[in-house]
């Protein structure tokens, strides 16, 4: 017993032995601290920053910030003497200019949503074509016989034919079938005989007008020059309640739950046409802007011509018919860890400390649209993409997720350091190992992994060029796209340390004598 306790009291002296930390990178990791961090998030979050949509006044007064705060500290500005690379964007706009049924008035994102693309049209029918759950099976068609083509068909969106003990049609169990599990499989089985118009109908429409209401109705924002474009001329869909359903069937003297019951109590498609008033004008108008990505450089040393890019997203869902989505952690949190680090990178030049690699700190615009602000630099690279060693891309570094929440808060997720490269996995860690001392969590590295984490930060239009990256990340939590993603619900002191923990890597890899390899594909 006394042997095993010498040796339990010897071991943290040989691990102590081993760690080697570097008091000057600890000097300069100090100005990573949670105050500091604290007053850059309160004001990129705040009501002022309108939520820094893409295009819209908050975003570009978040833009400027950023701006600001690379030339207070001294960073070149590397776009032809500029801190911002404008990234030609189109917003495609799904205009509905009106929508009546029976002479009555609704309104696009308050008492339906409208989803489509294509050019300005105008529908005044006077029947429409009832076409069931739009299902095809042997022993189950709802379009058998049916000529839809250039019609307006009114679709049950929910649910699928049932017998009289509850069990599917379909599948012949009470287990839902493909066309009630796949989110698709109804929709393509009716655009593929190209009606003019779907008019789905389903009971959750209010719910979700509620939750995420103008999210629904927001325009889509791409590439100017075809990346990122939605797909031209898609049949549109009107999403509408059951009761907007019974007034258009109104003439008809039936309802949507009678036509429910008759399915399921002959357990026969009842699809037919129907007389009807419907007018609609409805189209696609776009039109070109720009967003600037926000760039601050630090040259290097003896190794300046090789570049370590630093990054973050800043921009977020902005307001939302007079809802601000703040966008605390989702950006906020990854874009002060970008400040914060500039910070302690200029004032390490300043003192003499600079590093041999230079240093290239992006602010990236419109990844909430589509990772299209690094989609357009990955295309227009400032610096050449053949000198970029290494992309540490921080996204949502400021909370603790559901996983973690009732256990250790003292994690991050280093996601991707092993895919391209099989030093810098090894550098993370022990930048981890000697100075920030977190649970490393890998769970979003499994191919397998549903939520495809690492293919959604900017992060990944550097690794699709081949170079090596880190995405840190905190993890999703309940506020996760919603206005409540507030300043309050920051931790602050994971937030630094998460940030320190890029500085060091950062540091390792800028400084070392040679550059990363890329020896692994691991997608």
């Amino acid at each position: 017993m006394k042997q095993f306790l010498a040796l339990l009291f010897f071991i943290p002296v040989l691990c102590g032995c081993i760690v080697a930390q570097d008091p000057v990178q600890q000097k300069y990791a100090a100005e990573i601290n949670p105050e500091t961090a604290k007053a850059h998030l309160s004001i990129l979050a705040s009501a002022e920053f309108e939520g820094r949509g893409t295009g819209e006044a908050g975003g570009e007064r978040a833009a400027a910030y950023i701006a600001g705060e690379f030339e207070k500290l001294g960073l070149a500005a590397p776009v032809n003497g500029s801190y911002f690379q404008p990234v030609k964007l189109t917003r495609t706009r799904f205009d509905v200019k009106d929508f009546t049924i029976n002479g009555k008035p609704f309104a696009n994102g308050e008492d339906f949503y409208f989803v489509g693309s294509g050019p300005v049209s105008r529908i005044d029918a006077k029947e429409i074509v009832f076409i069931g759950y739009g299902i095809s099976e042997t022993q189950y068609d709802d379009l058998k016989g049916i000529d839809i083509k250039g019609k307006v068909v009114l679709l049950l969106s929910e649910g699928e034919p049932k017998n009289a003990q509850g069990n599917s049609l379909i599948s012949g169990s009470n287990e839902p079938s493909e066309w009630v599990t796949s989110r698709t499989k109804r929709l393509q089985n009716i655009t593929s005989r190209e009606p003019k118009l779907i008019i789905a109908v389903s009971s959750t429409i209010k719910e979700s007008l509620e939750r995420f209401g103008g999210r629904l109705v927001q325009p889509r924002i791409s590439l100017e020059g075809g990346a990122g474009q939605p797909s031209p001329n898609t049949t549109p869909v009107a999403n509408i309640s059951t009761e907007m359903a019974d007034l258009l069937l109104a003439r008809a003297k039936t309802s949507v739950a009678a036509l429910e019951q008759k399915i399921n109590n002959t357990q026969q498609p009842q699809s037919t046409t129907y007389k009807a008033r419907l007018s609609t004008t409805f189209g696609s108008v776009s039109e070109p802007f720009t967003s600037p990505n926000v760039l601050g450089y630090l040259e290097g040393t003896d190794l300046k011509n090789e570049l370590v890019v630093i990054s973050a997203h800043y921009d977020h869902e902005g307001n939302q018919n007079g809802t601000i989505f703040f966008g605390a952690d989702d950006n906020g949190s990854g874009t002060t860890g970008v400040l914060t680090l500039a910070r302690a990178y200029a004032k390490a030049k300043a003192e003499g400390h600079g590093p041999r690699r230079s240093i290239l700190f992006i602010a990236f615009t419109a990844e909430e649209k589509g990772l299209l602000g690094s989609n357009y630099y990955s295309r227009n690279p400032v610096f050449p993409l053949e000198n970029t060693v290494v992309n540490l891309n921080m996204d949502m570094i400021g909370r603790i997720d559901d996983k973690h929440l009732r256990g250790n808060h003292n994690y991050v997720h280093a996601i991707g350091s092993d895919k391209l490269s099989s030093e810098l996995k090894v550098i993370n860690e022990n930048a981890n190992a000697e100075y920030t001392h977190m649970e490393l969590d890998y769970m979003y590295d499994d191919p397998k992994d549903p939520m495809r984490i690492y293919y959604r930060s900017d992060q990944y239009n550097f690794a699709k060029h081949g170079i090596p990256v880190v995405f840190y990340f905190s993890g999703l939590h309940p506020d996760y796209h919603t206005p409540a993603d507030t300043v309050d619900k920051i931790n602050f002191e994971m937030l630094a340390k998460r940030a320190r923990l890029a500085f060091h890597t950062a540091w390792e890899i800028a400084n070392r004598d040679k550059r990363l390899v890329v020896d692994s594909n691991k997608e």
